[in-house]
């Protein structure tokens, strides 16, 4: 992915170079990948070609990366730290980060436009609302609104879950979506597929909770605590360490069981649901 990436944004050689240059930095040398990784993963399920799985799991990944560029500046959670390294406002500056975010967002949706993805065109056509929606008020962005409201505020579980299912889960789920629409699955199949996100997408905001609670920064590459100085409303903060990594286990076997029926193909997607619950624990 990191090779993909690197060739599909824009180099740091072409006008505005100081853009595209911070547009890279934003994106590269480092991250787990975990969304290119599903997209890749549902793909295997769908018996989805490489060629397409590259452009959707780039266009998933610049959203991502967009998403923390615009997360990191001071009007919203206002850290220094991203992946180990200074966060863009602070390597370059607020304007260029605010751009960086903005052009790193078109470019997801110019992959999905300018490449086939897709027997039917139609179906293309879905692939690009699926992340348009994953992206907009009703999905991350709204997510974030949601959270920028809640601080100091007591959440209870539904509502700390509605507000993680967009801020965190709605992107993920559109990783495994568009990754499975790349290929030909059944409508039951892509239901089953659809339950599994919507599980491990809960299950990765829950990890992060914990993550942030116990773990370093140097562990983290970004600030750790973060949550409780800012008095978050998180799952840690609602229901303990200890019953929120019971919650994480319980939707990660929820995830599982949703795999039940594919056999050997869907064996990456079970990896990666282990990787995002087991491995702070």
């Amino acid at each position: 992915m990191e090779t993909v990436l690197a060739r599909t944004l824009p180099s740091a050689d072409i006008a505005p170079r100081r853009l595209h240059q911070a547009m890279r930095y934003a994106v590269l040398g480092g991250g787990k990948r975990v969304r290119p990784l599903l997209a890749f993963a549902a793909g295997e399920v769908a018996a989805a070609h490489e060629d397409r799985l590259e452009i959707v799991a780039s266009a998933v990944e610049l959203i991502h990366a967009y998403s923390l560029v615009h997360d990191d500046l001071p009007c919203m959670d206002d850290d220094v730290l991203r992946r180990g390294r200074p966060t863009v406002h602070i390597e370059f500056d607020q304007a260029t980060a605010l751009l960086v975010g903005d052009s790193l967002q078109s470019l997801a949706f110019q992959l999905l436009a300018q490449y086939p993805l897709a027997i039917d065109p139609q179906q293309q056509l879905e692939m690009v609302t699926l992340l348009a929606v994953a992206a907009g008020s009703r999905g991350m962005a709204g997510g974030q609104a949601i959270d920028l409201a809640s601080v100091g505020q007591s959440l209870t579980l539904p509502e700390l879950e509605f507000m993680h299912i967009h801020k965190t889960g709605a992107l993920i789920r559109s990783s495994v979506m568009l990754g499975a629409l790349c290929g030909q699955l059944t409508e039951k199949e892509m239901a089953q597929l659809d339950h599994f996100a919507k599980c491990i997408g809960l299950a990765f905001q829950v990890v992060d909770d914990v993550l942030d609670a116990e773990a370093s920064t140097a562990t983290l590459g970004k600030t750790a605590g973060k949550d409780a100085q800012q008095n978050k409303p998180t799952y840690v903060s609602l229901l303990g360490t200890t019953q929120a990594k019971t919650l994480a286990e319980s939707l990660r076997q929820d995830a599982l069981d949703a795999l039940v029926g594919f056999g050997q193909t869907a064996q990456r997607l079970r990896e990666l649901a282990d990787f995002i619950v087991l491995r702070p624990f």
